[in-house]
C-alpha cells in the first residue's frame, strides 16, 4: 500500500514512487511513502485559520474531555494497532508501551488538566503581586494558548507513543498539530491518526498528517508556531538552526539521543537484592524494543572491584533472552526496525569495539528463533568492557541505538559522577544503592547532567516504573546533548504551547479578563446570601461582608479544651509574652478558621453541597482576648465540572480585626449545585 497524508481536511495519496518500506521481521515490502505533491504552506495555514480557532472556542476542560473521550475510542480498537506494530520488530510488550503507554498519557493529561487548570480560555499564573501602596493598580500573571501551528518531527522508535505524547498537551493548549512521522514506522503512525480522524472527536484542521518528507514545511514557521523534534542530535541541530526557525525565534524543543547511565551504587554486594535489581534493569534498557529507546541505559558505571560479577551476571541473564519473531512463544526481544537501521547499529558498535571489549555478543551471528536472521532485522544484544573510561572517547560519544551497552568501572563515587558527566547530558540516569548517603553523593552530583533520574532499591522495586520509562507526570528531556528541551512534565508540558503574559491594571479590570477575582476588586453584596446562589446564579465577586464577633479569653481556653490544643502560647500568659513574636495569650490559628466558617456559612439546606478543602492559608497577624473579627467572603473563582450537575467554587476567606488588618487569608473549596 502507499501511505497517505492528511491535510487540509483530506486524505491526500502522492501520485509519484516513493521509498518502500519493509517488514522487519520478514523483510517484505509493506508500504510506499511519498509527500511529493503536498502544499506544506497551505497544510500550516489550515491549521491557523481552522484549526486554532476551532480547538479555542473551547475551554481548557471541554479540551480535557476529548483528550479522554479520544483515549477510550483508541483504546476500544488497540489489537488493530498491535497487529500492524509486528512489522515494526516489537513484542507484545514493546508495542504496550508504544500504544497504550500512547493513550494512557492522554488519559492522563485528560485528568490532569480537569484537575490542574481552569475551566476557562485563560489559565492564571502564580499569585496576584501587588505593586501599588494602595491595590489600586496590580498585576497578574496569565497563560493564553499559541495561535500558531505546532509541528511535531518524531523518531521511528515508538510510532504512537512518540506521536500522542506531544498532541495531548498541545490540544490541551489550544494548537493544532502537524504530525510528521518518521517514514520506517510510519504505517502504524498512520493507522492510528485514521483512527483518531474517523472517531470525529478533534476540531477539524487540529490534526493532520505528513508520511513523507517535510519539504518546506519549516520555511513557512514564524513566532506563534513550535517545532517538536524527536530523534538524532545531529539532525535535530541541523533543523535548530534553520533560517526561519532562527530568524523568528520560533520555539523548537528537541529530544535527541543520548548516552545514558546507570550507576550501581558502592555500597552494593553481589547477592544483595539491589546487585539484583542493577542486572535486571541492565538487561531489560538492553532488550526491551531491541535496545531502541532514547532512555536505555548506554553506560553501566560499576565499582572497579564489582566489574567482573557484573559481567558474568549481565552475560548470564543475556544469554536467556531469546530472539526472534515476537509471534512466536518464548521469544523476548524482536528485531530492530528495519535493515538499514540494523546497519548503523553495527556501525556504531564497530566504533565502540575499536576502544572497548565485547564480552557477550557478536555482531556477525545471532541465533533468531522463527524467522530468518538474514531477511529480519536480527541482532545479538551486546555486552562491552571499558578498561580506561577516562580516556577513552567512544564510550562517552557513541551512541549504538540499539541493544548495546558497555559497561564502565570506577573508583570512588566522585569519579561516578565524573563519568556520568562524560556523557554531555542525558534524558535518564539511575542510581541503584540501599545507602541514602551515597544516593544523595551520586544525585546531587549528576542532577545538573540529566533529565530524569530514579533511584532504586529493595523498598519501591515492586513498583517502580523503571529507568527507562518516561511518564507523563514527568519532565522528559535532558540537558547538553539530549536536546536541553522538556517535554511531557505534566501542565508543565502544555506550558509549551501557550504565552506568559504580565497583566497590569485595576482589579476590577484584570478580574474580569482572568476569570477570578483579584484583591482591591469590587466586591458585590446585593443583599442575598452566596450560599443561596446556585452554580449558574453565582458570579465571580459575589461576597458577604460578616457581621463581628469579639474574641474572649473563655473562647481560647474552650477551643483548647475542645481540640486538645494546649500549647503554651494559648495557655500561658508569661511564657507566651516571653516569645517574640506575641504580646499575650494568642488565639489559636485554627479556632479563627472555625470561627470564620461560623460567620460566613449559612446553615440551611441550598445549593451548596460540601466544602471540600482550603488552599494557601496564612496567619497574618496574632488575634488576642477583646480583638473583634470580620470575615470578607468573596466568590474567587467558578470551576464548571462539564460532566457533573454541580461545580467548583472557590471563595477568597479574609479574616480582618477592628483595625482592618488582615489577621488571616486562605481559599476555601465547595461543590456548589447547577
Amino acid at each position: 500500500m502507499k501511505l497517505q497524508s492528511y491535510a487540509e481536511g483530506e486524505w491526500y495519496q502522492s501520485s509519484e514512487s516513493g521509498q518502500v518500506l519493509r517488514h522487519a521481521i520478514t523483510g517484505a515490502d509493506i508500504a510506499e511513502i511519498s509527500s511529493d505533491g503536498l502544499d506544506f504552506q497551505a497544510m500550516a495555514d489550515y491549521a491557523r485559520r481552522t484549526g486554532g480557532p476551532a480547538l479555542r472556542r473551547y475551554t481548557f476542560h471541554q479540551r480535557a474531555l476529548m483528550l479522554k473521550y479520544l483515549a477510550k475510542y483508541l483504546m476500544e480498537r488497540k489489537e488493530l494497532f498491535y497487529e500492524c506494530s509486528k512489522a515494526t520488530g516489537a513484542t507484545r510488550t514493546d508495542s504496550w508501551i508504544d500504544i497504550e503507554g500512547g493513550i494512557t498519557t492522554l488519559f492522563i493529561y485528560s485528568g490532569k488538566g480537569r484537575r490542574e487548570m481552569p475551566n476557562s480560555h485563560v489559565m492564571p499564573d502564580g499569585e496576584q503581586e501587588q505593586i501599588s501602596r494602595t491595590g489600586a493598580f496590580t498585576a497578574q500573571h496569565i497563560y493564553t494558548p499559541l495561535q500558531g501551528v505546532a509541528v511535531q518531527i518524531n523518531a521511528f522508535n515508538f510510532p504512537c507513543w512518540g506521536m500522542l505524547e506531544k498532541l495531548a498537551p498541545t490540544v490541551l493548549a489550544g494548537m493544532p498539530t502537524i504530525v510528521k512521522p518518521a517514514s520506517q514506522t510510519a504505517f502504524l503512525t498512520e493507522l492510528m491518526i485514521r483512527h483518531i480522524i474517523e472517531s470525529n472527536i478533534l476540531p477539524e484542521g487540529s490534526l493532520q498528517l505528513i508520511c513523507g518528507s517535510t519539504g518546506d514545511l519549516l520555511d513557512h514557521m514564524d513566532y506563534q508556531d513550535t517545532v517538536s523534534f524527536t530523534g538524532s542530535a545531529q539532525t535535530g541541530l541541523k533543523l535548530k538552526q534553520h533560517p526561519a526557525i532562527v530568524q523568528n525565534n520560533t520555539r523548537f524543543f528537541m529530544e535527541a539521543d543520548s548516552l545514558n547511565c546507570s550507576i550501581l551504587g558502592s555500597d552494593v554486594q553481589p547477592g544483595s537484592a539491589e546487585f539484583e535489581l542493577y542486572i535486571k534493569e541492565v538487561t531489560r534498557e538492553m532488550t526491551v524494543k531491541a535496545g531502541q529507546k532514547c532512555t536505555a541505559i548506554r553506560r553501566a558505571i560499576v565499582p572497579k572491584d564489582r566489574i567482573h560479577a557484573v559481567a558474568e551476571a549481565l552475560s548470564a541473564r543475556l544469554a536467556k533472552t531469546t530472539v526472534g519473531d515476537p509471534d512466536q512463544e518464548g521469544v523476548r526481544m524482536g528485531a530492530l526496525a528495519g535493515l538499514g537501521q540494523r546497519t548503523d547499529v553495527l556501525a556504531q558498535v564497530q566504533k565502540l569495539a575499536a576502544e572497548n571489549e565485547i564480552i557477550f555478543g557478536s555482531m556477525s551471528e545471532v541465533d533468531v528463533l522463527g524467522a530468518s536472521a538474514e531477511s529480519g532485522a536480527f541482532m545479538s544484544p551486546v555486552l562491552l568492557y571499558c578498561n580506561n573510561p577516562q580516556h577513552t572517547a567512544a564510550v562517552h560519544n557513541v551512541e549504538a541505538f540499539g541493544p548495546v551497552s558497555t559497561l564502565i568501572p570506577y573508583e570512588d563515587d566522585e569519579e561516578a559522577i565524573a563519568l556520568a558527566a562524560m556523557g554531555k547530558g542525558s534524558l535518564a540516569g539511575s542510581v541503584i544503592t540501599a545507602d541514602p548517603q551515597v544516593a544523595r553523593t551520586l544525585v546531587l552530583g549528576a542532577a545538573p547532567h540529566h533529565g530524569r533520574i530514579l533511584v532504586l532499591n529493595e523498598t519501591c522495586a515492586k513498583e517502580s516504573t523503571g529507568h527507562g520509562s518516561p511518564l507523563p507526570h514527568l519532565i522528559h528531556g535532558g540537558p547538553g546533548r539530549a536536546g536541553g528541551g522538556e517535554e511531557l512534565g505534566g501542565i508543565r508540558g502544555v506550558k509549551h504551547y501557550m504565552q506568559r503574559t504580565a497583566l497590569q491594571g485595576s482589579p476590577d479590570m484584570l478580574s474580569a479578563i482572568t476569570d477570578t477575582w483579584l484583591q482591591g476588586a469590587t466586591r458585590n453584596t446585593d443583599g442575598i446570601h452566596p450560599f443561596r446562589k446556585t452554580f449558574s446564579q453565582l458570579e465571580i465577586g459575589d461576597a458577604l461582608i460578616t457581621d463581628k464577633r469579639t474574641i474572649t479569653l473563655e473562647d481560647i481556653e474552650a477551643f483548647a479544651e475542645l481540640s486538645g490544643d494546649k500549647f503554651y502560647a494559648h495557655m500561658d500568659k508569661a511564657a507566651a509574652q516571653r516569645n517574640p513574636f506575641f504580646e499575650d495569650r494568642v488565639a489559636h490559628g485554627y479556632f479563627l478558621v472555625s470561627l470564620a466558617a461560623g460567620l460566613f456559612v449559612d446553615p440551611e439546606e441550598g445549593p451548596v453541597l460540601a466544602n471540600y478543602g482550603l488552599d494557601h492559608l496564612r496567619f497574618a497577624a496574632p488575634v488576642y482576648a477583646g480583638d473583634e473579627l470580620q470575615v470578607q467572603f468573596t466568590c474567587k473563582q467558578k470551576v464548571n465540572r462539564e460532566t457533573e450537575d454541580y461545580g467548583e467554587v472557590r471563595w477568597d476567606t479574609t479574616i480582618v480585626n477592628q483595625e482592618g488588618n488582615v489577621v488571616a487569608n486562605y481559599d476555601v473549596l465547595t461543590l456548589v449545585a447547577k
